[in-house]
């Protein structure tokens, strides 16, 4: 039987909704993996989110701590630098 007829024969969309809930298992949900960071190119779970980019929880700690004269200084500001210009989509 098709959803469609379930859903004629029946007269019950909630019904349907509880026929559908039921059939899916815990293992078919995937949990997110997470986003990756723009400053250090890696999937991490936390973070913080610069209009479309994030940042994850490390590198924020870091660039927190970091000295105008260190020279991460520079590199964190150049990554940065991709949050200001967000990506064109055609």
């Amino acid at each position: 039987m098709s959803i469609r007829n379930f859903v004629y024969n029946s007269g019950s969309v909630a019904k349907l909704l509880v026929w559908r809930w039921s059939t899916v298992n815990s293992e078919d949900v995937k949990k997110p993996a997470g986003e990756t960071c723009i400053i250090c190119d890696t999937e991490k779970a936390k973070g913080i989110h610069l209009y479309t980019s994030f940042v994850c929880t490390d590198c924020e700690t870091d660039m927190i701590q970091t000295e105008t004269e260190d020279p991460k200084y520079a590199y964190y500001v150049d990554k940065l630098r991709r949050v200001k210009t967000p990506p064109l989509y055609s």
